[in-house]
């Protein structure tokens, strides 16, 4: 009597129905985070030679504007209707260091950034300083940069 093989023979193949399904997950998840990663003010500042560093300090207020004109307060998406109103809030708490620096993309017009300074001035901001990001290849040649950036 021999035995003989039927066709149910072992397959060899491993099942990669679940690794699929795990990487269809992650790429969703991946699709529906990173737009939310990337969100928040993408502004290109104009470029200067011999410009004085500023580190950002705790509690500085920044007003940024991006290309199409919309306002991001301390990088927080606001309505541009409301920003008088926001910055009234926030200066009026305030006794001294009234000072906004504002950051709007190189392609916005400037008279965009004038509206902004003009709304800030009447909500109690005392000085507006622009930022802008030194040009590539270039020092600063400042004084204060010479003897150490004291």
């Amino acid at each position: 009597m021999s035995a003989s093989v039927s066709g149910s023979a072992v397959k060899a193949e491993p099942n990669v129905t679940p690794l699929v399904d795990v990487m269809l997950v992650l790429l969703i998840i991946f699709m529906v985070i990173i737009p939310t990663l990337t969100s928040g003010l993408n502004a290109e500042p104009p470029q200067g030679i011999n410009l004085k560093q500023h580190p950002e300090e705790e509690g500085d207020q920044l007003l940024g504007i991006s290309r199409d004109g919309q306002y991001y307060l301390n990088r927080n998406p606001i309505r541009n209707e409301t920003l008088g109103d926001q910055l009234k809030q926030i200066y009026d708490a305030r006794e001294t260091d009234k000072i906004l620096y504002i950051r709007a993309d190189r392609q916005l017009e400037y008279s965009k950034v004038l509206d902004a300074s003009d709304i800030a001035s009447k909500s109690g901001v005392r000085v507006v300083g622009y930022i802008s990001e030194q040009t590539p290849g270039t020092e600063e040649q400042s004084v204060e940069a010479k003897k150490g950036g004291d």
